[in-house]
């Protein structure tokens, strides 16, 4: 009997779950995913550092469930770059940020890296470009520090 190929569609976005924001105040939580891993389009495994700049509004990420979420992605067949945008909808459905930035670093597969960002706050994503700090890093280099 084959084994059912999970595909992003059974992408599960119920694990997220949030957390009450305890301040109306403005604040950055930057969070580093660094094993990161699921299954390219060949089913061979992919790997890649995640990190996640967030400005929550009313709720904020629980992280035990984002870890079971990432869980979850390890037995799921896609593109990064699907992936991404994924990953992205579902955080920005779960916890209606100020402004989310994602960016995922992936280890270099038959000889080539790739290095995918997303951002709530670029015009084409539907935001304001209200922070402009994104401009500044349009030639940055590989290394991603916190």
């Amino acid at each position: 009997m084959e084994e059912k190929v999970l595909t992003f569609k059974d992408i599960d976005s119920s694990i997220l779950k949030s957390l009450p924001n305890p301040t109306g105040e403005a604040y950055e939580i930057k969070i580093k995913i660094p094993e990161f891993t699921f299954l390219g389009v060949k089913k061979q495994p992919d790997f890649a550092d995640v990190f996640i700049t967030f400005y929550p509004k009313k709720r904020i990420i629980e992280l035990k469930s984002l870890k079971e979420y990432v869980y979850h992605l390890r037995n799921i067949t896609v593109s990064y770059e699907r992936l991404i945008n994924v990953f992205y909808d579902h955080m920005m459905e779960t916890y209606d940020p100020e402004r989310m930035r994602i960016t995922m670093v992936c280890n270099p597969r038959g000889g080539i890296s790739s290095k995918l960002t997303v951002d709530s706050d670029w015009k084409v994503r539907g935001g304001k470009e209200n922070f402009s700090d994104w401009k500044n890093n349009l030639e940055d280099t590989w290394s991603v520090t916190m």
